[in-house]
């Protein structure tokens, strides 16, 4: 809720922006104080308060501080941070499609745009030199990290996906200079990945590290020879299901695979990416379904 409230701001009257830096600021107290106090608080009149409510997408003042209070007390753990234990279906689809975006829109405005970069001029030149390029995650992350090998291998480069810590440790010990590691952890606190990143490191391969700012494996990536794409979103990983994460990683897949196709050259790479689909239509066996036929009760034409 506070980082929907932070991302309308642009978008409100002045007035009303100072009711929302007013929530910012000490959203508990906001939570419990009069409408009096929080106008004389805002500089802004009671009913600026108010139409601020309405503004953001609530009923008014009650609803808003309702909904307040269960932001500041941390929701409903291990579903989702954004929402409330009586949220209604409607309220549910705001919550957690506006936490989503608003956590992209961060990503967008402060994604540091050299390290991407650099990512993708080494993964390119992965490809380009048929050098493996092996990407690692544990659990959800080992999600992310399918979908990054069935983006990277249909550009026509040799990309793995593993997930499995022994085999991960397994594969990071047969890379080599020209290769690359992707490392992809929401928490960066995982032991076997931590332990992956070295190994790849000592056997000279490039590692790129997708992970949250300030983690143990963020540090280690910022060390020559790694290259760290800092992904920070407003969920507990201890505490929350990751579903922002994943997002927020996928996204950045989607960077990665798009930086690398066009630097391959879109030239080379289309003709194959035509015939896949080629081949994967003839693959679709059912035939679109026929119109229904008129009933009895159906009028004649």
């Amino acid at each position: 809720m506070l980082d929907r409230i932070r991302a309308s701001i642009p978008a409100l009257p002045p007035a009303e922006q100072r009711v929302a830096r007013l929530v910012l600021s000490d959203p508990r107290s906001f939570a419990s104080l009069p409408v009096g106090e929080l106008a004389e608080r805002a500089h802004v009149s009671k009913p600026t308060v108010v139409r601020f409510c309405r503004s953001v997408g609530y009923d008014g003042l009650a609803d808003f501080k309702l909904k307040l209070a269960g932001t500041v007390n941390e929701g409903v753990p291990f579903v989702h941070r954004a929402v409330d234990d009586d949220d209604k279906a409607g309220d549910i689809i705001v919550k957690v499609v506006d936490n989503a975006v608003s956590a992209l829109l961060k990503y967008r405005n402060s994604a540091a745009g050299g390290a991407v970069e650099q990512a993708i001029a080494l993964l390119t030149e992965a490809g380009r030199q048929g050098r493996r390029i092996e990407f690692y995650g544990v659990g959800n992350s080992g999600i992310v990290a399918q979908d990054a090998q069935h983006k990277f291998f249909r550009l026509g480069v040799h990309a793995a996906a593993v997930s499995d810590g022994h085999v991960q440790v397994m594969s990071a010990t047969m890379l080599g200079p020209g290769d690359c590691a992707v490392i992809i952890s929401n928490s960066g606190r995982s032991r076997d990945l931590v332990d992956v990143a070295q190994i790849a490191h000592r056997k000279g391969a490039a590692v790129i590290v997708i992970t949250a700012s300030g983690s143990p494996l963020a540090h280690l990536a910022l060390q020559p020879g790694h290259v760290l794409l800092a992904a920070d979103h407003p969920e507990d990983f201890d505490r929350y299901s990751p579903m922002v994460s994943r997002l927020l990683h996928l996204m950045i897949v989607d960077i990665l695979t798009t930086g690398v196709a066009l630097r391959l050259g879109s030239e080379k790479l289309r003709p194959t990416l035509q015939e896949i689909k080629k081949n994967l239509r003839a693959r679709r066996y059912a035939e679109p379904a026929p119109p229904p036929l008129p009933s009895s009760s159906d009028p004649t034409p």
